[in-house]
């Protein structure tokens, strides 16, 4: 296909594809804004400003490198941006990294689910794990079209709910001072360049083999920047309202489990119970991509074989989301994203490298 081709749609479908990762458990919650961002006060805005451009470029990088292999079936980005033998060790640990997350999220799922409809969290955690077997066996391009219709749908809410709450309280944004001693234990990061980082390296390094796969997706080189800025931007924005509506509600919102169900009730109680909604579609749209990142992988055994390793990952999913996930969120994510630091730094390192040498080349 030419390399001038251009649907907007399809760069639309991309965005959502992305933002479908972006938006889980811990992001529709609340829980990533308050820990990575609104904990550090008016400091937090800092960390907004430096993932702008983390987002824009990390989201570009990684699925024009899967748009420029595409004709590598099995292409693996970690020996590619890591070498051999960094990128088996980034291989290996991605699938444990992933493996150990989606219990977590199943968890969320069941725990909301009995929470708002009183159904028993074992059968809400076998409902949401069954959705996500189903998800994958019908293969990633259904998957796409699935989640990235439910991106779309989770920003909007969020974004309703952040601009609501700020609408409703921007009185109190000389308050937003007083309330960082009561925000500041949910610290992420000793500070918050620091933690802008890990936030990018959470959202970037789980999902990488997902992301250049996406960039296999499209069409052509513009489609694919189209679709990978607007999805970095409208997440960026999303975090920066939600962001903003929890600085304003600081001492009520602070150790939440779930700081954006608090701004919805308090906006009408009503919102709750969509809220919740929103929240299992989250989950599930992270879940579902979870689970194709790890079941992709295992390829030696045939189709079959294949089947059979998801069926277990799911009854491993299962079992493990029958434990309460609790505050594991603060203990996971600053650690997933402490692992793929040096991953960060090896996509930045080797882009920089390669345009330095197309420059030198150049006559």
């Amino acid at each position: 296909m030419p390399a001038s081709t251009f649907d907007i749609r399809n760069s639309i479908r991309i965005a959502g594809a992305f933002i479908a990762w972006v938006i889980g458990s811990g992001f529709a919650t609340g829980q990533e804004m308050l820990r990575f961002y609104a904990s550090f006060g008016l400091y937090g805005y800092g960390a907004v400003a430096v993932n702008l451009i983390g987002f824009l470029g990390m989201a570009y990088l990684l699925m024009r490198t899967g748009f420029e292999h595409k004709k590598e079936p099995g292409f693996n980005p970690f020996p590619f941006f890591c070498g051999q033998r960094l990128g088996l060790v980034y291989t290996w640990l991605i699938i444990a990294t992933l493996i150990l997350l989606m219990p977590v999220l199943v968890a969320g799922a069941g725990a909301t689910l009995y929470e708002y409809y009183r159904v028993p969290q074992p059968l809400g955690s076998a409902v949401m794990t069954g959705l996500l077997l189903a998800a994958y066996l019908m293969g990633f391009e259904r998957l796409i079209q699935i989640i990235s219709s439910i991106g779309p749908v989770i920003i909007v809410f969020s974004l309703a709910i952040g601009c609501g709450a700020i609408a409703a309280d921007y009185g109190q944004f000389s308050q937003i001072e007083s309330y960082e001693s009561a925000l500041a234990p949910y610290q992420a990061a000793p500070n918050w360049f620091l933690s802008a980082v890990l936030h990018l390296s959470l959202n970037f390094f789980p999902p990488s083999m997902y992301f250049t796969r996406l960039g296999v997706s499209a069409a052509s080189k513009q489609e694919l920047r189209a679709g990978a800025f607007l999805g970095a931007f409208v997440v960026i924005l999303c975090i920066a309202v939600m962001t903003t509506a929890i600085l304003l509600n600081g001492n009520d919102a602070a150790g939440l489990d779930i700081p954006v169900l608090y701004l919805a009730q308090k906006l009408h109680p009503l919102l709750g119970a969509a809220f919740s909604i929103t929240l299992l579609l989250g989950i599930f749209s992270s879940s579902s991509v979870m689970m194709w990142s790890i079941c992709s992988r295992v390829t030696c055994w045939g189709k079959q074989g294949n089947v059979a390793f998801a069926v277990a990952v799911a009854l491993f999913t299962y079992v493990v989301s029958l434990f309460s996930f609790g505050r594991l969120v603060a203990v996971l994510y600053p650690a997933i994203g402490y692992a793929g630091l040096l991953f960060i730094a090896c996509v930045v390192y080797k882009n920089f490298k390669g345009k330095l040498q197309v420059e030198f080349e150049q006559p």
